[in-house]
C-alpha cells in the first residue's frame, strides 16, 4: 500500500501527452474555444443520442468560451481535468478531435472520479478514445493518487462499452432513469476502474 507523504498540489499539472498517431491530448485552454464549437457543430448529429439537450448558447462562440473558463476553475479548485484531443499534428484532420474530462473529483475516503469522453465522428473505430483513456488512467493513478475511476453508458452505446473494458473497467450495474440524455431520462450501465490501494492525502 502506498502512503504519499505530502499532499496533492492543486491544481495538480497536466503535461501534453502525445499519442500514438500524431494526436496531442493536452489541457483545454481558451483559445479552443472556436476549434471547440467548429466540433460540436461538426458532430451535432453524431453526439446527440449520447448528450444531454444543451441550450442555444452552447453552440455560440461566448457560450465555449463561458464553458471553458467554468472548466479552468475546476481544474484551478481540484474537483475536474478537461483535456483536448488536439489534432493538429494530424495530416488532414480538425484541430480537435474530441474530449476527455474527469469530474467530480473527490478525496477524502472515496479518491474518486468519473470520466467521459467523446471522439469526431471521421476517427472513431481507430482507436484514439481507447488512447487517451489509457493515458488518463494513468494520470488519475499516478499524478491524482485516486484509488478509483466510474464511468456510464447508454445501454446500446456498444462502442463505449468496449473501450471501458479494454482499459480495465468492470461492469457493476445498471442505474434506472440515471442521466436525462437526448430528451429523456435514460438507464445507464455503470462501469468503474479501481486503480489500487491507496492511502488517502490529507
Amino acid at each position: 500500500m502506498s502512503e504519499p507523504d505530502s499532499p496533492v498540489p492543486v491544481p495538480v499539472p497536466v503535461p501534453d501527452a502525445p499519442l500514438p498517431g500524431g494526436a496531442v491530448m493536452r489541457l483545454v485552454r481558451p483559445g479552443d474555444a472556436p476549434a471547440l464549437l467548429a466540433a460540436y457543430r461538426r458532430n451535432a448529429d453524431h453526439l446527440a443520442p449520447t448528450e444531454p439537450r444543451r441550450g442555444e448558447r452552447f453552440a455560440t462562440l461566448e457560450g465555449q468560451a463561458e464553458r471553458i473558463a467554468g472548466q479552468l476553475r475546476e481544474w484551478e479548485a481540484g474537483r475536474t481535468v478537461p483535456w483536448v484531443l488536439d489534432g493538429s499534428g494530424v495530416p488532414g484532420a480538425h484541430p480537435v478531435l474530441g474530449t476527455l474530462t474527469f469530474t467530480g473529483i473527490v478525496r477524502g475516503p472515496l479518491l474518486s472520479a468519473s470520466v467521459g469522453y467523446w471522439v469526431d465522428r471521421e476517427h472513431t473505430g481507430r482507436g484514439l478514445a481507447g488512447q487517451a483513456l489509457a493515458h488518463a488512467v494513468a494520470y488519475a493513478r499516478d499524478a491524482l493518487g485516486l484509488h478509483r475511476l466510474e464511468a456510464g453508458t447508454l445501454l446500446d452505446n456498444t462502442a463505449s462499452q468496449r473501450v471501458l473494458l479494454r482499459a480495465g473497467f468492470t461492469w457493476y450495474g445498471t442505474a434506472p432513469d440515471y442521466l436525462h440524455i437526448a430528451g429523456a431520462w435514460r438507464d445507464h450501465h455503470r462501469y468503474q476502474l479501481i486503480l489500487g490501494e491507496v492511502e488517502p492525502r490529507p
